[in-house]
C-alpha cells in the first residue's frame, strides 16, 4: 500500500457480502491420517470468521520478505482492522515517515521498535524525530498455497 502524491492512501475495498463455504465438521489431523467425517457442519462466511470490524477492515497485499518468520510471505494478503488499537507484539501496519510497513511493535524499556521477522532485516526504533502511525492491527493472513 503507497501514500498517493494527493495525500489518500491506495488500498483495497472490502466487499461485504457474504462469501459462503461448506465447513466439514470436526478437525482433520496435521499428524497421523484419521478416518474422514461423512458430513459437512454447515456454511461458513469468512466474512463472519475473519472480520470482526466491517467498517474499520480492509485488505492490503504484502509486498517483500522482512515477515517470512511470522508466515507472512510477499504475495499474501493481510486483514488489518484500524479499529484495534496497536500493542507490544501485535503484527501491524504502520506508516514509517512517509512509506507504508508491516512489521511486529516492540515496546521495550520505554522505547518503541518496528521489528521484522527475518534475521536479514534490523528492527526500527521510533524516535521523537519519526513520524509513526499504527495503521492498523493484522488481524489474518490469506496464503496461497499453490
Amino acid at each position: 500500500m503507497k501514500r498517493q502524491k494527493n495525500g489518500k492512501n491506495a488500498s483495497a475495498s472490502l466487499n461485504t457480502g457474504a462469501c459462503r463455504v461448506l465447513q466439514a465438521q470436526g478437525t482433520v489431523s496435521a499428524g497421523f491420517p484419521s478416518p474422514a467425517e461423512d458430513y459437512t457442519e454447515g456454511p461458513l462466511d469468512l466474512n463472519a470468521y475473519l472480520i470482526r470490524h466491517p467498517a474499520a477492515t480492509f485488505f492490503v497485499r504484502v509486498q517483500g520478505d522482512s515477515m517470512i518468520k511470522a508466515g507472512i510471505h510477499s504475495g499474501d494478503l493481510l486483514i488489518v482492522d484500524r479499529s484495534l488499537e496497536a500493542s507490544h507484539n501485535n503484527i501491524i501496519l504502520a506508516v514509517l515517515n512517509g512509506e507504508f510497513t508491516v512489521k511486529r511493535l516492540i515496546k521495550s524499556k520505554g522505547r518503541l521498535f518496528l521489528a521484522p521477522e527475518n534475521p536479514e532485516y534490523s528492527s526500527l526504533e521510533i524516535t521523537e524525530e519519526s513520524h509513526f502511525e499504527a495503521w492498523g492491527v493484522v488481524t489474518a493472513v490469506i496464503h496461497e498455497v499453490l
